[in-house]
């Protein structure tokens, strides 16, 4: 017994020590295994009543859907949830970011307080979030490996999110009632069918060219997420 809880506490001295390099995303999940926290379906068994009442939602509609694009526009600070079904595509609703940090333009090293721009998808929910609940996004990408690459760039940063409450440093704060709705839509489609666009303004607004400092491949990259966005 007593050897098993010093076990125990080695794993967890190891796991904070970590934490300090390797970021949260990698830890926490270990450290909430170890010490026990709510699981996903505790969290929508919860959150599930008040999410579809508010979406104006039936399990059904729920149901019927398949695929998920979150569209977040940085200057207007504004998070769009789009359901995908046989029926088409509709804008079920638009989340106002609640904090923000950083300016327009791609996140190109840790610590720069930058949202990312770009095509991204959900790699995991976090139900144990410190900001309510979580949903990590896929940054830094093979775009974003690739052009640190190119440009000699090693530290690229890590950790981002989408979450509740009110604060930032690089990530999407919507709000923890928000965050409810974001995230039970996402479990129930699953974040292998959901996509994420992050774009500095809203490109179907019209043109608009957006120079970066520090980069030669920002046009490149604005092309892109023009695309993708225009089917919206």
């Amino acid at each position: 017994m007593r050897m098993g809880f010093i076990l125990r506490l080695l794993i967890l001295l190891i796991v904070c020590f970590a934490g300090m390099h390797l970021g949260r995303g990698l830890w926490q999940p270990i450290y909430v295994n170890l010490v026990g926290g709510k699981t996903t379906d505790e969290v929508l068994h919860k959150i599930e009543e008040p999410g579809l009442s508010r979406l104006g939602l039936t399990r059904d509609d729920v149901e019927n859907m398949d695929h998920l694009t979150l569209i977040g526009i940085k200057d207007e600070r504004l998070l769009e949830l789009w359901v995908h079904s046989a029926e088409g595509q509709l804008l079920l609703k638009t989340y106002p970011f609640t904090a923000f940090s950083g300016a327009l333009g791609p996140k190109l090293e840790e610590g720069d307080g930058q949202i990312p721009e770009g095509m991204y998808r959900i790699e995991y929910l976090n139900p144990n979030s410190s900001y309510h609940l979580s949903m990590k996004l896929n940054y830094p990408n093979a775009f974003d490996r690739a052009k640190g690459d190119l440009d000699g760039r090693d530290h690229l940063g890590f950790d981002i999110f989408i979450h509740g409450s009110n604060v930032t440093i690089g990530c999407i704060p919507i709000g923890d009632q928000a965050i409810e709705e974001v995230f039970y839509l996402v479990s129930k489609v699953g974040v292998e069918h959901v996509d994420v666009i992050l774009a500095p303004f809203d490109m179907r607004k019209g043109e608009r060219m957006l120079e970066v400092d520090e980069i030669s491949w920002e046009a490149e990259l604005y092309r892109a997420i023009d695309k993708v966005l225009q089917a919206f």
